[in-house]
Parts: structure tokens; C-alpha cells; sequence
């Protein structure tokens, strides 16, 4: 077995609160409790492009130990489980070794193919020949071969220069570092694989039949026999989620804090809301990963954030920091530039080449990605999650149109069709039409600017019902600003949507020209952050056993972190704190409620268990309501009605609901809401569902179907719901278990969002009674929201300095409750 030096550090476990509890071997657990931890032995600080698919750890070292017992390999003490975790993620997502090999050898191919490719065309093509400026010597002067085109390899090294030597020079040592980096991960999938197939039991062949919650309930059974963390007994779900995705779950915390540069100001562009791929890895570097940055591990905070009084001067550090950056940045943006370029280039060259429209479609931004993800969920987990939204996001952007644009578009495209017909004609009466000069570049010219056309001219078939489509896109999502509320026609509402739902053609240019922008976001807009972001580090963050330092907002603790307006149980709304410790749009309630549903066996904390319950309680007391008195217009009819909006599968469900008799345990809920029984009031209630369900289901008609992932959560579905305590379980549902959690987590962001609205409008009702009691000057302002844009205030607000609302409270970046 291979090992690493002990290193002492009890001198340092009174002085680092957000220290990971020391790992260790058996041995010294049973002498002495937590007082040393394995060392890694070395330092890679290199990472991929991509940080959300990070594999290099920073501290590499020895990662796994293995002792043969009995023919298989024993898996005990891994030293950063955080990467372990990862590599075995991305192992189950990528399909198997023989994916991953494949693909890390095809990366390094693709570099040493683009350099020779550019090397060749630059200097081994006789470009006079090709162009047919000059005729080769002694060949047919009716046809050029390609030997007449091309020169000797003696040929093309006579006409390097000593900067084409530099350049290669320099590309040999790039290609050299990704071949060891080549190697390195595959040796350390090859570990993964081990794993798999002997500790988990599951075959390669296996991984495309397999979940991730299955493998991760294997992991589950693997810690409990050979104690991979060695400072707990089990793991849980959320121990997994945490190693996997700590520095995803900061990145989602500092967004919505707005933290992260994503809204700035270019020239002559104005403001421009962007977040580039090189932003993202900047960022990661910065924060994360990179020599100086806060954390001074995988799963650690450096010792200083503990300490208030280094506040200061870890601010200067960082700022010091990012400066550095910034200026490598700007150093090598010319190379990055022509590299993304190129790259860009060969990469979507042959898509257009066969459909030029490919430009005009839309993709999710990674803006979009980060404002929209969850605490503690994977990359398919949201993947699937947008996917499901994108066909109505696509439609309701696309029933937007100017109809200036489309006078305009239309006149385009008759001018250019003419011209391309008149060609095209010509060829085909006489093919040497096609041999003139520059025809070819005129054709797709043509094209590029029919294809542009088209998409500026509306459907004439289209039906315009951009509510329904907000509504069936907040029910995928689960985040939109509440202020777009029957607002979703505006126009500035579909301006700040597109920012999360970008055409892909600005996807592309963004990230191309990204090199030069970078540099100046991180001067300008990112440093003036510093300190925030140094007491953001200090605040929110909490050392959890056996896991380390983690975001305290991805514990989902709806006591410490909730929300006022999302709280139902009035325990929990006591304590949940309107200030700085709760986030903008529910996200840490939301993230509560995806989580249960895709982790059904995870033993939650008593106040969650407490705020799920709550949810159904008070859906079933609304539900029974409804369908007992003439008290029918509550959140929750809204919210089916509403979620039957989105297609047909989902009105059926709706309707099911709404219209089925009451259960027994509903019915004695009726008994104590309502003594006598039933008031005659359910033929209205019919005839209301007739009205709304029926009529407003039609646009919608032709969605597809709900669509579902095998990946997320477990195969046999969550066995407890909101929709099972409406309804129990629909013959629909159970056909299909895994769809109940999709279903029943698109009615509860509905049910979550009507409630919050609700508790809103309460309260804002309670502060203009305050106000007219007590008239005075307003020094109140209503907090930008995703667009930056201030909303007017109201018309009086004198008591708004003591009365703060949680929607102010949401916004403020960072504020007291520093742990001292």
C-alpha cells in the first residue's frame, strides 16, 4: 500500500472554523481522534477549459489507496474525494473508458491537426497556382493536379521564418503538456474503472442501463463496508452533492448575490449582459483553483477568511489577484482570439455549409444556466430540466416581431430570391456561369441573407399567447423575477428573457470575441468586488463533518436561509431572516423541493421535513376549500389551472385533480375546516375548471409531450409528493414513475410562486395601511432586478425604512452577520 507523510496540524483546529475534518487511517482514528491527515504529495494547478467539468484536482497527489484483500481491490482513506467523486461522475456520463480515452486522444489530435493544418496551408500550397495566376510548368494548362499545387516538405521548411519556428516551438510545448495531461487522466480513469467494475459491481457494457442515483446508492454501500471518508460512518445524498458540485454551489450563491460580472457597459454597444466560457474559467481560477485564491485546496478555505480583522488585506490580495489575471489575459488575448477563432470555424464550418440556419437558433446562455440552476444539481439534472423548457422558451421569443423588420425582411428576401433564381438558371443553361469570378461567393451570400429574412418574419399561423408560454416556461425553470407577471407581452420582459435564451449565432460571436472583452470585465467590474467578496467567503461558509467547507446556502437550511414570503410553517417563518441570509426568487426553498424529489431516500433535517410537509398540508387544506365552499379562487386552483395551461398531458392531470372526490383524509381535514359537510357548490366548481382547464389548454396543443430523463432521480419514482397527497396515484403517473417528479415539481413552483405572491401583496397592503397612518418623505427605492433596471416605487413610502420588505432585503450583496 502506498502512502504519504503525517502532517500535525492540531495546533491549527481551534484557529480554522471552516476546516475540513482531518482524514485519516484506521489506525491513528482509534489512537487519536482527528489530530493528523494525509498530505497530497503534489501540486497540479493546471485545469481544463471547461471548470464545470473539471477532473485535474489542484492537490493531485496520491489519490487512492488500494490493498488486495481476497482478489479485489479495497478502496479506504481517499484523500480528495472531491475529484474522486467528479472523475466517477463524469465516468458514468461519458459512457465508459474506452468514451473517455477516446475522446482525451481526439482532443490532443485536434490541437496537433489545427497547427499542422495552418502550417501547410501557410507555407507548403503554391497559392499563385491554386488561384490560377500562374500556370504550372510542363503540366495541362486545362487542369491542375494536385502535385502541381502542392510543394516538397524541403520546400516548405526553406520558407520558415524564425517566428514560424517560435510559433511551433511553442505549440510543441502546449502539445506536449496536453499529452501529459492526456495521460494523467486517463491512468485516473482507469482507477475510476476499477472501481466500478469491482467495488460498484457495474461493467462498462452496464453504464448506458444504469442511473446516476442508482450508482450513487452503490457509492452508498461501498463507504459503509470500506470507508472511503474515514470521519463518517455513511455518506448521505448530499454529502456526494457537495463533493461533486462545492465550487458550482458558491458560483450559484454569488450570482444570485450579484457578484458575478455579468452586466457591464461597452462602447457604442451600451450595457451588455454576457457571461463567456473564459469568464467562467477566469472566475473558477480566481476563486477556486488558482494559486492565491481563497480556497487553498479542493475542500478547505484558507485559514486567514477566519479571522475578521484579515478582511482588509485579503481583499488587497484579491484584488491583486484579479488584476494579475486580468493583465495574462490581455497579454495573450491575440493568441486566444485566433485560437477560438479557428477553432470556432472548424467546428461549425460543415454544419452551415448544410444548413445556414443553424445561426438562428437559440440555446441557453451560460447567464442563463448559472440564474437558473439549483443548489446541489448536476449537469444533466439541468440539462434535462431546460431541455424540457426550450421548445416553449423558443416560442415565446419567436412570437415577438417588429413589424418594421418584417417589411423590411420580406423586401430582402424578394430581392435576393430574384437574384439567386437569375443565377441559378443561368447555371443551369450554361454550367461555365458558375466558373466566373466570385458566382459562388455571391450564391451563399444570397443565401446567408434569405436564411436571416425568413427569421424576421413572423408565422402568420402562430397564435400569440405569451402568458401561457411564461407560464409553462416558470413551471421547467422554477426562476423568473416575479415582477414579469402578466407582463410577459412587454417588450422588456422578452428583452431580459433573451438574455437567459440567446440566438446561437451571439453564443458564438461572444465567446470569440470574449479575449478582448475579459480582461476589462475583470478590471473594471469584477475587482471593484473584492471586499464583498471576501465577506461573502467569510459569512457563507460552513465546515460540515466528513465534507469540508461548503456554501452554507447549499445546506438548503429554509431556517437559517429562508425566505419569509416562501415559508408556510409559521415555526419556520419566525426564523427565517428577511437580510442578508436569504436569496432572491426562492432558491433555497426550490432547491429543497427538487432535491427531496430526485433524493427520496435522503433523511432530511427536521426543518425541511417540516417545510415539505407544510407545502402539502396547506395545498390539501386549499384543495379541500375549493371543493367544499365558495372560497375557490386560492393559490393553489391558480396553480393547477395554470399547470394544465402547459399541454395536454398536464390538463389531464389538472383536471384529475380538481374534479376527483375527496379522500378520507381530506375529507375529515373538510369535516374540521367546515362543520355540516358540503355546501352545494360543485357544479361552480366544475364549471370553473370548464371555463379555465379546456378553453386555455388549446394553444398549447400541439407541445410535445412531457419529456423525461432516465437519469434523473431513481427509476421506481418518489414515492411522496404533492400530486400523490392531491390526488393519490394517477394510473397516468404510475406508468411512468419518474415522470411524477417532473410533473410534480413543475406544479410545485407554480403552487410555491402563487403563494409568495400572495404573502407579497399581504404584506405590501399591510405597509400602505402603515403608510397613510403615518404620511412622510420617501427615502425608499425598490432593489434593480435581473435587467438592473429600478422599478418606480410606490407612491408613499415613509415606513419602508423600518418595515423592510424581503424583496429589498433579497438584493442587498452583502451585509452584517460577520462570524467574528
Amino acid at each position: 500500500m502506498m502512502s504519504s507523510p503525517n502532517i500535525n496540524y492540531s495546533s491549527l483546529a481551534e484557529a480554522n472554523p471552516f476546516r475540513e475534518p482531518e482524514q485519516h487511517d484506521e489506525a491513528t482514528t482509534k489512537a487519536d481522534d482527528a489530530k493528523s491527515f494525509t498530505a497530497a504529495a503534489h501540486l497540479d494547478p493546471h485545469n481544463d477549459h471547461e471548470p464545470e467539468n473539471e477532473d485535474t484536482p489542484r492537490n493531485s497527489g496520491i489519490m487512492i489507496h488500494m490493498v488486495p484483500e481476497t482478489g479485489r481491490a479495497r478502496w479506504n482513506h481517499i484523500e480528495d474525494l472531491d475529484s474522486f467523486f467528479s472523475r466517477m461522475y463524469n465516468y458514468q456520463q461519458k459512457h465508459g473508458f474506452q468514451v473517455i480515452v477516446l475522446d482525451e486522444v481526439f482532443q490532443v489530435l485536434e490541437f496537433g491537426f489545427v497547427v499542422w493544418l495552418l502550417t501547410f496551408v501557410t507555407y507548403c500550397i503554391k497559392h499563385d497556382v491554386l488561384f490560377g495566376d500562374t500556370l504550372p510548368p510542363g503540366s495541362n494548362p486545362t487542369k491542375t493536379t494536385l502535385s502541381d499545387v502542392g510543394m516538397t516538405t524541403g520546400e516548405c521548411v526553406a520558407k520558415f521564418s524564425w517566428f514560424t519556428y517560435l510559433v511551433i516551438f511553442i505549440a510543441a510545448i502546449y502539445l506536449g503538456f496536453r499529452v501529459l495531461k492526456m495521460i494523467y487522466h486517463i491512468t485516473q480513469y482507469a482507477d475510476i474503472k476499477k472501481f466500478y467494475n469491482t467495488a460498484l459491481g457495474i461493467e462498462d457494457t452496464d453504464l448506458d442501463n444504469i442511473t446516476w442515483h442508482e450508482v450513487q446508492q452503490r457509492i452508498r454501500k461501498v463507504q459503509a463496508e470500506q470507508h472511503m471518508c474515514i470521519d463518517k460512518e455513511s455518506l448521505t445524498e448530499l454529502d456526494i452533492y457537495h463533493r461533486v458540485l462545492r465550487f458550482k454551489n458558491y458560483l450559484v450563491a454569488l450570482m444570485n448575490k450579484q457578484l458575478l460580472p455579468v452586466r457591464f457597459h461597452l462602447p457604442f454597444l451600451g450595457e451588455i449582459c454576457s457571461l463567456s466560457r473564459g469568464m467562467l474559467f477566469n472566475i473558477d481560477f480566481i476563486l477556486f483553483r488558482g494559486p492565491g485564491s481563497p480556497f487553498q485546496n479542493n475542500w478547505q478555505l484558507r485559514d486567514e477568511f477566519a479571522v475578521r480583522s484579515n478582511q482588509t488585506e485579503l481583499a488587497q490580495r484579491l484584488s491583486k489577484l484579479i488584476l494579475g489575471v486580468a493583465l495574462v489575459n490581455l497579454l495573450l488575448s491575440p493568441v486566444i482570439f485566433i485560437w477560438q477563432l479557428i477553432y470556432f470555424s472548424f467546428s461549425y464550418a460543415n454544419i452551415l455549409r448544410k444548413e445556414p440556419s443553424a445561426l438562428g437558433l437559440r440555446t441557453w446562455s451560460n447567464y442563463g444556466r448559472l440564474y437558473l440552476r439549483h443548489f446541489n444539481e448536476l449537469d444533466h439534472e439541468l440539462d434535462a430540466r431546460l431541455n424540457r423548457a426550450y421548445e416553449y422558451a423558443d416560442r415565446y421569443l419567436s412570437s415577438f416581431s417588429s413589424p418594421l423588420a418584417a417589411v423590411i425582411a420580406r423586401n430582402l428576401l424578394f430581392v435576393s430570391g430574384g437574384l439567386l433564381l437569375l443565377i441559378l438558371a443561368f447555371g443551369i443553361y450554361e454550367e461555365h456561369v458558375f466558373q466566373v469570378e466570385h458566382v459562388l461567393t455571391i450564391i451563399a451570400v444570397l443565401t446567408v441573407v434569405g436564411v436571416v429574412a425568413r427569421t424576421m418574419i413572423p408565422d402568420e399561423n402562430m397564435i400569440w399567447c405569451p402568458e401561457q408560454l411564461m407560464t409553462a416556461i416558470l413551471a421547467h425553470v422554477h426562476y423568473l423575477p416575479t415582477e414579469w407577471k402578466q407582463h410577459a407581452h412587454t417588450a422588456l420582459v422578452r428583452n431580459e428573457f433573451s438574455n437567459f435564451f440567446q440566438f446561437k449565432a451571439g453564443y458564438l460571436l461572444s465567446e470569440i470575441f470574449s479575449p478582448f472583452v475579459t480582461p476589462f470585465v475583470l478590471i473594471f467590474v469584477f475587482r471593484p468586488k473584492a471586499m464583498e467578496i471576501v465577506k461573502f467567503f467569510r459569512t457563507f461558509t460552513v465546515s460540515v463533518r466528513g465534507v469540508g467547507n461548503v456554501c452554507s446556502f447549499a445546506q438548503m437550511d429554509v431556517r437559517k436561509h429562508g425566505n419569509p414570503d416562501w415559508q408556510l410553517n409559521s415555526d419556520l417563518e419566525e426564523f427565517a431572516k428577511p437580510q442578508q441570509t436569504s436569496l432572491v426568487g426562492g432558491k433555497t426553498e426550490m432547491s429543497l423541493v427538487r432535491f427531496t424529489l430526485n433524493n427520496p431516500e435522503w433523511q432530511m433535517p427536521k426543518e425541511a421535513s417540516l417545510f415539505i410537509k407544510g407545502i402539502r398540508e396547506h395545498a390539501i387544506e386549499e384543495l379541500v376549500q375549493a371543493k367544499t365552499s365558495a372560497l375557490q379562487d386560492n393559490p393553489l386552483t391558480h396553480s393547477l389551472i395554470s399547470f394544465g395551461t402547459i399541454g395536454e398531458e398536464y390538463c389531464s392531470i389538472a383536471n384529475s385533480v380538481l374534479a376527483a372526490q375527496l379522500s378520507p383524509t381530506q375529507m375529515e381535514l373538510s369535516q374540521s375546516l367546515r362543520p355540516g359537510g358540503f355546501p352545494v357548490a360543485g357544479s361552480d366548481f366544475r364549471q370553473m375548471l370548464q371555463q379555465n382547464l379546456t378553453a386555455s389548454v388549446g394553444p398549447l396543443d400541439s407541445m410535445r409531450r412531457l419529456r423525461l430523463s432516465r437519469a434523473e432521480g431513481r427509476l421506481e419514482g418518489p414515492a411522496d409528493t404533492l400530486l400523490y397527497s392531491l390526488y393519490g396515484v394517477d394510473p397516468r403517473l404510475s406508468k411512468n414513475p419518474m415522470s411524477v417528479g417532473v410533473a410534480d415539481m413543475c406544479l410545485s413552483a407554480l403552487y410555491l410562486h402563487e403563494l409568495s405572491q400572495q404573502k407579497r401583496k399581504a404584506r405590501q397592503s399591510r405597509i400602505v395601511e402603515m403608510e397613510d397612518e403615518q404620511p412622510g418623505p420617501s427615502h425608499w427605492q425598490r432593489p434593480p432586478g435581473p435587467g438592473g433596471a429600478h422599478p418606480p416605487p410606490p407612491a408613499s413610502s415613509s415606513s419602508r425604512h423600518n418595515v423592510i420588505t424581503s424583496k429589498a432585503a433579497e438584493s442587498t450583496p452583502l451585509l452584517g452577520s460577520i462570524r467574528s
